[in-house]
């Protein structure tokens, strides 16, 4: 089975995310996408996160419907930090696993848990983000060692649109709409940012 693998604390999730598996599912000829929400993302320690289990359900609503894309539980059921290595660990060992990030999560792969376990067990598939060229993406893993995504970049991100909504502005054609009103109906995202 090829597997890939997005990743992200799905805070909420949006179109971005969910075209970036689109685009890795056609592209990698993957079997399956599986979103796996980050439990407790050590990366985001500085920050307000929606609880684990929010972001889950909302994963799950954002790709209802999409039968080669899964969510995935593992993470939002773990105690403590979790680390991507860790996760890849939990996958059988006949599985083709491929991690698709952005180019800017690309970016600080290095800076990630045992990234170096990360790419002995998992291919990595980089979808384009403002800011970052595959030059910057080659510098850092050498040619050959990534697959880059045919993708525009698309200028959305979950933090954008937790500030939209804590501002009142719109957010509807951002991210699917039964996540926006999971969001709101559990009163996710709309206090006015400080």
């Amino acid at each position: 089975m090829r597997r890939g693998i997005l990743g992200g604390t799905f805070d909420p999730p949006h179109y971005g995310h969910l075209f970036m598996g689109e685009v890795a599912y056609w592209q990698l000829e993957l079997d399956i996408v599986t979103f796996l929400p980050a439990g407790a993302p050590w990366q985001k320690e500085d920050r307000d996160v929606a609880d684990r289990h929010h972001r889950l359900a909302m994963t799950r609503l954002a790709i209802a419907g999409v039968p080669y894309f899964e969510a995935d539980a593992r993470e939002v059921e773990r105690d403590g930090w979790t680390y991507t290595a860790d996760t890849l660990d939990t996958y059988p060992d006949d599985e083709e696993l491929w991690v698709i990030l952005g180019a800017d999560a690309a970016a600080r792969l290095p800076t990630w848990d045992r990234a170096d376990e990360v790419l002995e067990r998992a291919e990595i598939a980089v979808m384009p983000r403002s800011g970052f060229s595959r030059e910057d993406i080659v510098e850092l893993f050498g040619e050959g060692n990534f697959v880059w995504l045919d993708g525009p970049e698309l200028e959305v991100s979950s933090t954008e649109i937790r500030q939209r909504d804590g501002a009142g502005k719109p957010i509807r054609f951002l991210l699917p709409d039964a996540v926006r009103t999971y969001a709101d109906t559990v009163g996710l995202h709309n206090d006015p940012p400080a």
